[in-house]
């Protein structure tokens, strides 16, 4: 016995048939909506001025983000940086992240 399963996409504005489904999000709420080319075109086209002036977001662009803007310390800076807060009575973890304010003050010093 065969099976044949279908998917037809129902165009969620007027109804017709729809050609695809389009992901966009708003106000930090994902939606998808499916559309036939003409209403896909819409959509991009009345999106495409502000796109074109915003930023990406999301967990690529954060990563990005952090690559560019974000000092990594190497494990001997990181030490240098604990032994001088703690010989100038700062309080410091021994493990883990550093303070940005502590190694502001460090870098301020050096």
């Amino acid at each position: 016995m065969a099976k044949q399963i279908q998917e037809i996409l129902i165009d969620d504005l007027d109804g017709g048939e729809a050609n695809e489904t389009v992901a966009f999000a708003i106000d930090g709420a994902s939606y998808e909506i499916d559309l036939s080319e003409v209403n896909a075109k819409k959509l991009r086209d009345s999106l495409s001025a502000f796109v074109q002036s915003a930023r990406r977001s999301g967990a690529l662009a954060t990563r990005r983000r952090r690559a560019g803007g974000a000092r990594a310390l190497t494990r001997e800076k990181s030490a240098d940086i604990r032994a001088w807060a703690k010989s100038h009575g700062l309080n410091v973890s021994e493990r883990g992240r550093i303070a940005s304010k502590i190694v502001e003050q460090y870098e301020a010093a050096h």
